[in-house]
């Protein structure tokens, strides 16, 4: 009888000790070692107010006591990697990392949550990511966070995509440590706020794939040079192309000279992604084509003006449009003026 009202309990999202050999619990210092591994996804099953004022870095945040949790969990979490769940004192991640078991998840649960994680010294963070999410053409989901300028990190289907990562911009800070390893990374060209060796160190293991152009493949001194033109299938659902980056306006050609560096086409379960580098609206944009979501840079005189995005947008004509890499230059219009091309403007942190 005393089992069956503690199982009742749980179904009634309650923390039990009903399926716990389905999951495992451990103490601060397990907990972080497993972080170290690429294959672990952190989850906070907090409410998203208790997530914004402080969380373990690199977390994913799903509140546990909604309707949809397990919805949102079998959309969001991978099963080929270990959940590594918590909350504020490990009761609701216990809860949470037994259904998700029950679902097929492996799971650990941080004994204490995070008040044991701050009582140990370790790091939380307040950073919250601008996060953007698609679906794509079978239905998984893909989600873009805007870190920094150039910057982005891609999740999709328990794999992480990492596009010209720097560790520091002006005064803004980005802790990759606190971030999986990359499966795939992709580097645009040489300039500091794309190329980054510390950073490129940190997101990389043997199993990463590093793919820069030939500059930047030298000055590493490994990874995988790809030119503009070539293209790769580098999963089964996943190809790149590397396609001309580089500046035309008299006076500027010097910052990116033809033939130099790279923007890159992915094309992920079917969704097409242009990350387009630096470059200026140069003549090769009217053979790109059926783009969902385009990265367009707008920082004059390295990059693109405000008239020269929109100038390449009304030729790409992608559904979503993130200007990034626009420093000082004022993006705010751009919505405007582009909203009678059906083209979603979305502005975003990328200083």
């Amino acid at each position: 009888m005393k089992k069956i009202i503690t199982c009742l309990l749980a179904t009634l999202g309650l923390t039990t000790a009903c399926g716990q050999g389905n999951y495992e619990n451990v103490d601060v210092q397990g907990f972080a070692g497993l972080m170290e591994n690429s294959a672990v996804v952190v989850l906070d099953v907090r409410t998203a107010s208790e997530f914004a004022e402080g969380h373990i870095p690199g977390a994913i945040n799903i509140d546990q006591a909604q309707g949809d949790f397990m919805e949102k969990a079998k959309t969001l979490l991978p099963k080929d990697k270990k959940i590594c769940v918590y909350c504020r004192s490990g009761r609701r991640s216990a809860n949470a990392a037994d259904r998700l078991a029950a679902e097929g998840f492996q799971c650990v649960n941080l004994k204490g949550g995070i008040i044991a994680w701050k009582e140990a010294g370790r790091a939380v963070t307040t950073d919250n990511y601008e996060v953007d999410e698609f679906t794509t053409k079978s239905g998984k989901i893909i989600r873009f966070h805007a870190l920094v300028h150039a910057s982005i990190r891609v999740e999709y289907d328990g794999k992480e995509i990492e596009i010209d990562p720097v560790t520091k911009l002006g005064n803004r800070t980005i802790d990759y440590t606190a971030m999986p390893k990359a499966n795939y990374l992709f580097i645009t060209h040489e300039h500091g706020d794309h190329f980054d060796k510390e950073a490129i160190k940190i997101l990389t293991n043997e199993g990463t794939q590093l793919i820069m152009n030939k500059r930047c493949v030298e000055m590493y001194g490994t990874g995988e040079v790809m030119a503009n033109g070539d293209k790769k299938q580098i999963a089964d659902d996943f190809k790149v192309e590397a396609v001309p980056a580089y500046n035309t306006t008299e006076g500027r050609t010097m910052f990116h000279p033809q033939g130099r560096d790279n923007g890159y086409i992915l094309t992920i379960d079917g969704l097409r992604i242009y990350i387009a580098g630096d470059t200026e609206d140069i003549p090769e944009m009217a053979d790109i084509k059926d783009i969902d979501i385009a990265f367009l840079p707008c920082n004059q005189p390295y990059t693109m003006t405000t008239e020269q995005l929109v100038k390449a947008a009304k030729v790409i004509r992608p559904k979503v449009l993130f200007p990034y890499h626009y420093g000082q230059t004022d993006v705010k219009n751009l919505p405007e003026q582009l909203k009678a091309e059906g083209i979603d403007v979305r502005i975003r942190h990328y200083e």
